[in-house]
Order: structure tokens, then sequence, then C-alpha cells
């Protein structure tokens, strides 16, 4: 941190640099801005360090372990398959350097000034970067605001060693015997999965209905018929009231059907959402609308209130996902440039890396009814795909939903293997405004997975070849 009498001079400050933050340096140095950005953690935010990139590494290590262990329809037996969990720990800690090692070569290589430190606002041209010992004044002609969420917590499950935020789960020593997951949305449905694999006896407390709010029933179904198959107790319906804790464990107490049950575990990790990092930065005190939930107010090009003072990211409504986030960035860079770059979320991809995965992009079947489309859908099943039978692993299904008129893909979801990377063709399917002949007409390599996508808009189009109609 450059330190003196003198504010530091930038053209862009940002605050954050998770993946909507360093994204917006990167594009806002690209675009000729002279540009700082400051983050107290670790660069690559929550996303690279603690959140998507490690829990799906963990994951992957999970379905080895599982396929090591249970592959003898494909003949493939080995005995006493076991663990070094310390090793996928330190393998999954490996992945999260390389890349956020990248992310300080790639702002370094945009002459992207870094800095750490906290940041207070001090009026909407200033702020002061301070660390633990010293602390520097910045002039700034425009921000952008990027400081991402943490996990929510509730009164009665304070964090401690044995009830654990994502991050403490993606940090645990051993693999444990038991877990309690309260919580069944992505976060809690993804990590209570990656520990399904690795063998643990996994309890999930959702309190609506359905697990992975959201998604279609038809997908979260195929979710939970493959945690069963991992030995998951998914429980619906369930109110969380408190938890005991031992030194060695945890007594969790829950209500269903007004009935009071509880259930034993080394382990409570909660994973009930996220909130704004909007607090103690002076936002308010500048003037910076926020919203009940400390969400910032933002328009078309991520412009708050205050002219020169942009915000992306969990910190703005929608869904926290790092791909919104950084989409975002750019919008932002781009508009502080003079451009007419706006956000539209039409085409923002949904996914979870659950077993099997599932992704969806634009509208589902009831949401396009609800805009007052007059929409159809049509499905093709990876049990009819080739690779997905020869991958073993053809639970699941890719759905079109295209307006009845023109056959204009107006949405898409995908469950099955692989769903995290086939909904992008989708993505720019919904996007570039394509029709179900024009994916029908798209020749797709032979035998992919991929190829389920031409197959159903072969379906949408009426002349499917792989099933009958």
């Amino acid at each position: 941190m450059v330190v003196g009498d003198f504010p530091v001079e930038v053209d862009t400050l940002v605050v954050g640099a998770g993946p909507g933050g360093y994204v917006a340096a990167i594009r806002a140095a690209q675009m000729g801005q002279n540009v700082t950005i400051v983050d107290k953690g670790n660069l690559g935010g929550v996303c690279l360090n603690v959140g998507c990139v490690p829990s799906k590494a963990l994951i992957s290590a999970g379905h080895r372990y599982e396929h090591a262990s249970g592959s003898d329809d494909m003949g493939i037996v080995a005995e006493n398959v076991s663990v070094d969990f310390s090793k996928v720990q330190e393998w999954k800690g490996q992945v999260v350097d390389k890349l956020t090692g990248g992310v300080e070569g790639l702002l370094k290589a945009n002459k992207v000034d870094i800095v750490k430190g906290e940041v207070y606002f001090v009026d909407q041209n200033t702020a002061k970067i301070m660390d633990d010992k010293q602390s520097q004044t910045y002039k700034f002609k425009d921000v952008i605001v990027a400081t991402g969420s943490r996990p929510v917590e509730l009164k009665p499950f304070p964090y401690s060693d044995r009830v654990l935020d994502s991050t403490g789960a993606l940090e645990l020593d051993d693999i444990p015997e038991k877990m309690v997951v309260i919580g069944g949305g992505y976060i809690g449905t993804e990590l209570g999965g990656a520990y399904a694999s690795f063998g643990t006896e996994v309890t999930i407390l959702e309190g609506e209905k359905d697990i992975l709010g959201g998604f279609e029933k038809q997908m979260t179904q195929l979710v939970k018929k493959r945690l069963k198959k991992k030995g998951v107790d998914v429980v619906t319906n369930a109110m969380a009231q408190g938890v005991e804790e031992t030194d060695n464990g945890v007594k969790v107490t829950y209500e269903l059907k007004g009935e009071e049950k509880t259930v034993e575990a080394d382990y409570l990790l909660v994973t009930v959402g996220r909130r704004p990092n909007t607090d103690e930065i002076g936002l308010e005190e500048i003037g910076v609308e926020l919203d009940d939930q400390g969400l910032i107010k933002i328009d078309k090009q991520c412009r708050t209130n205050l002219d020169n003072v942009y915000a992306i990211g969990d910190i703005v409504e929608g869904p926290p996902l790092a791909h919104k986030a950084s989409y975002e960035g750019k919008i932002a860079a781009e508009a502080i440039s003079g451009e007419k770059s706006e956000i539209d979320y039409l085409g923002i991809p949904a996914v979870v890396f659950s077993d099997p995965e599932l992704a969806s992009v634009g509208h589902t079947e009831d949401s396009a009814k609800e805009a007052g489309f007059e929409a159809e859908a049509s499905k093709f099943p990876f049990g009819a795909n080739g690779r997905a039978l020869s991958l073993n692993d053809s639970d699941g299904f890719v759905k079109l939903v295209t307006r009845k008129s023109d056959g204009l893909v107006i949405g898409a979801q995908v469950a099955g293997p692989n769903a995290s990377d086939l909904i992008s063709e989708l993505g720019l399917a919904v996007e570039a405004g394509m029709t179900a002949e024009d994916l029908a007409l798209t020749i797709h390599a032979h035998p992919t997975l991929g190829e389920t996508v031409m197959e159903a808009a072969e379906v949408a189009i009426g002349m499917p070849i792989h099933i009958a109609k």
C-alpha cells in the first residue's frame, strides 16, 4: 500500500476482488482506465477460495472415490479402496492456489494496482483503505463496489467448531461419520452430497416441501433418488429448532408434522442463504440507497443513485451467482467508459453441481405461461443417448421450452451428466433468439452428450429420430 500525506488518485476504484470485482477491474483497465482493486482477503473472493471452486474439487474427488468403489456392473472390481482426506484437501488447495495466482497475474498484466486492506467510504469520491498498520486515502472518479456476501447465521445455530458454515465444511481435517445439513438449497445439496460420496451418513433438513427450490420437481426427483442411493436422508417440511453441542458431536432438534424429533451427528452444516456485505463500509453514510435486505439498488448499467458509484454481484438484486457478478462487472466497467452496455439476465444460467447435475436457462414451462407465452416443452432422455449409456450415467433429460407459434427457444432445462456444460449451448440459443429448427440443423458430433440438445430440438419440430413420437 502506498502511504503518504496526500491521497492516491485513480480513475476507478474496485472494492472486492471476487469474480465480479477482478473481472470489472480487468475490463476497466482494458478500456483505458487507471484502476486500483482492493480486497481485505485473498484475490478471487469467496468463489475461488472457499466457495465455487473448492466445493467442486471436493465433489469431483467424491465422485472418483464412488466410481472406484462401485463400478462392479462395468466389470471393474476394486477392493479396500480408501481415502487419504488430507491429500484430498491438499490437492483442493493446489487447485485454489493455481486459480488465485492466475487472477493476480491477469490483474498485473492489465496494469491494475492491487491493494490489500479494508475500505471505508468518506464521500462519493473518497475512501480510506486500511490494514493492520496504516491507512491511505484514495480519490476516485468512479467506484465499483463488489464486496460479495457471507453465510446467514441463525441465532439458534451459532457457528462453532461443530456448527459449520460452508467454509468450515470445506476445511474439515477428516471425513465425518455423520453430518446434518440444515437447508436443502444448492450449497447444502452439493456439500451434503459430496460428503455422502465419501461415505458420510448425511441428513438434510429442508423447511420447504422440496429441496432445490426454483428447479422443477421432475429435476429434483432425480437428485433425491441419487441422494437416497448414497444413503442420504432428506427430510422436507422440517423446521430446525436448536442444537446441543458436545466435545465430539451435535444433537439437532427439529419439528416435523407437529412432532419434535432429534438427530445426532459429528457436525451440523447450516446453509440457509447468504447476506450481502454492504454494512460497515460507509455506503449509507455517503447516501447509497439500500433495500430492506441490505442490497444496493442499481439501474440497467449497475449504477446506484450516486452517478459515479456502481454495484455488482451478490450485493445487488438477483441470484448470488459468480457468473452473474462477472457479467455485471463488465457492464459496469463499460458504462464508466461511456458505452451503452446494459444488463440483460435472459440468458444467465443457474446450475447445481448435484448428482446428477441440474441446469436451467431462460423460462421454465410454468414461468413461460406466467409470462403470457403460448409455449410447449420438448424433452429427450439421456437414456436414449449412446454417450450417456457408455458413461453408465443415463438418468435425466434435456428439455426445450419453445414458443408455439415459431419455435423460438425461450428456455431450457438439463438434468443429467455434464448439465453444467450442456446449458451453455442452450443459453446461447436463448440469447441469440434461435429456434428449435436452428438447433436441429446444427450438426453435433457423435457419440456425445451434446447430441441430446439436437435430439430435443428434433422433438420440438415434430421429427425425432431416436425416440418414438
